[in-house]
């Protein structure tokens, strides 16, 4: 099996955020990783691998070296969530004697139209009575259970027109026919979590969609799934990560939650998540403030989250020359007014890396009059200050449910992300040396 393959299988198994996260932590179990709780003390030591999770929508993964008289933190970022709807708590919608659906609200930026016509379902997680105690179920209901249909052209002849979706009206996803009972879609949840309707308190369901990954192309050269956009980066990291290794480093993976919604979370990476996991690493470790402090100038980070490639009908979309092409490499993503991270120290560091590991690196930057997204790196990174670099994989029609990138991209991401785990990284404000 391909590594692209077993992209598209974690991405599969993760029709939410709270299963992406569970999926990260078995991958982890089984190469060693001991689990910790934030709510309790943690016993660390030299040679050790560890995780801890935040809100199971969130995980920070670290490996310790044994060398560590003048360590740094070598670290990646990736998110877990992708643009899709929420269900409200009040879910179902009656329309007339015939037609039940469901009431969502968008979360995160989506593009409205390829949600239509699409066989959907529901995944999340929900609460529920125990006796005295209250569990969490993740739940996923793995059949084709939704869709929002389209009206005819022939009720909507300015549809081809530029017709802009209404969210409260046109968004809903239709669930059951004229047989339809209430609480139907409470009742298909706690059959899905193997409970009773009435020992689910309150849950956290989105949709998904369901059409299966391919792997497709005159020399199948592309791969087109939901969730891309940042599962891939996600899953790519984490194989580096897995692999790679370091006696004079602390490695850490981070997968944060609610990136498409600005970070704002406890679980964000506009949150203490990274800041206070790593000050504890360092406090178990015997290490003072000092030392901490020092530690964080001998630092990296990669901001890992996907870019955009050169649209084939609309090459006009991108800059002239920092554009980038699936199948090509890495994408190093700047921006002169540092919606991006990277510098040239940076940037340099990374492009260093790529070339021991064999990897090609390309090069992004937006059209200069058209503004462009931004990601986890500064996010992160006002929290905790360390020089960093935003890349990503070329993919086009981010924030669709069904995107597409390249079929080779996923092997170079690997490849490159095991090299910089592998890395001995010595380095000042200025300058560095790569072992």
């Amino acid at each position: 099996m391909t590594n692209t393959e077993k992209l598209c299988q974690f991405i599969q198994a993760s029709p939410s955020c709270f299963h992406a996260v569970e999926e990260i932590k078995k991958q982890l179990h089984e190469n060693g990783f001991e689990e910790l709780s934030e709510n309790k003390k943690w016993i660390l030591n030299k040679n050790g691998s560890y995780y801890v999770t935040r809100n199971n929508s969130s995980i920070i993964a670290f490996k310790i070296g044994n060398e560590l008289e003048d360590y740094g933190f070598k670290m990646s970022a990736s998110h877990s969530d992708s643009p899709t709807f929420k269900i409200k708590q009040k879910a179902e919608l009656e329309s007339g004697k015939n037609y039940l659906r469901l009431n969502v609200e968008g979360y995160g930026g989506m593009i409205h139209s390829t949600w239509l016509d699409r066989p959907l379902s529901v995944a999340g997680r929900c609460y529920i009575k125990d006796g005295n105690q209250v569990k969490m179920k993740l739940f996923n209901v793995d059949r084709d259970t939704l869709l929002i249909p389209n009206m005819a052209i022939h009720m909507n002849r300015e549809i081809n027109n530029g017709f802009k979706y209404n969210p409260q009206i046109d968004l809903c996803p239709l669930f059951e026919g004229k047989a339809f009972e209430t609480e139907d879609f409470k009742k298909m949840i706690a059959e899905s979590c193997q409970v009773e309707t009435d020992q689910i308190i309150s849950m956290d369901a989105y949709l998904y969609c369901r059409t299966p990954y391919t792997i497709w192309g005159g020399k199948k050269e592309f791969v087109s799934s939901p969730k891309l956009d940042d599962l891939q980066c996600a899953y790519t990291t984490l194989q580096g990560f897995i692999q790679g290794n370091c006696t004079k480093s602390i490695n850490v993976y981070c997968c944060f939650d609610n990136e498409e919604v600005g970070s704002t979370t406890r679980q964000g990476a506009n949150s203490n998540f990274l800041e206070t996991t790593l000050k504890r690493i360092n406090a178990c470790l015997g290490k003072d403030e000092e030392d901490y402090l020092c530690a964080l100038a001998n630092s990296f980070m990669i901001s890992a989250d996907n870019a955009h490639a050169v649209h084939p009908n609309h090459p006009e979309k991108t800059d002239a020359k920092n554009c980038t092409y699936m199948n090509s490499g890495i994408v190093v993503k700047s921006n002169a007014n540092q919606s991006y991270t990277t510098d040239s120290l940076s940037c340099s560091l990374f492009v260093q890396i790529c070339e021991k590991a064999k990897v090609p690196v390309q090069f992004f930057a937006n059209r200069s009059d058209e503004r462009g997204g931004g990601t986890l790196g500064n996010i992160s990174g006002s929290h905790v200050s360390v020089s960093t670099v935003d890349i990503g994989l070329a993919q086009l029609a981010m924030h669709s449910s069904y995107e597409t990138a390249g079929s080779e991209d996923t092997d170079y991401m690997i490849k490159a992300m095991k090299a910089y785990y592998d890395a001995e990284i010595v380095k000042t404000d200025s300058c560095f040396e790569l072992k």
